[in-house]
């Protein structure tokens, strides 16, 4: 599966002022790490955005977003956020900044 550039390159723009940020192509796609941590990945049109256990909840109640699932299991403290929904910038900002302030919090690897 590709990925959409335009989506990565918005979410680039948005990690942009973060130190430790990488990319990693991955899920069939492109994922972004922080201090090696995952953060986001696009894949196709979507994005899935770590969210850690806790935030699984919280998370699935936008509109927007679903239960991560690539194996036929469900992934704990990870959502997926449907490609429409992506392309008003405040969606997208909001789960970067989630996904980043996570990523933020846990050791670097």
């Amino acid at each position: 599966m590709t990925y959409d550039e335009r989506l990565a390159q918005r979410v680039r723009k948005r990690l942009g002022g973060l130190d430790g940020v990488t990319e990693k192509r991955m899920f069939g796609g492109i994922g972004f790490l922080l201090h090696g941590n995952m953060v986001v990945a696009v894949s196709g049109d979507e994005l899935t955005a770590r969210v850690g256990p806790l935030g699984t909840e919280k998370a699935l109640t936008r509109s927007e977003a679903r239960t991560t699932d690539f194996t036929g299991r469900p992934m704990r403290g990870w959502v997926t956020i449907s490609g429409p929904a992506l392309m008003k910038g405040p969606v997208l900002d909001h789960w970067v900044t989630t996904a980043a302030a996570f990523a933020a919090s846990l050791p670097p690897k």
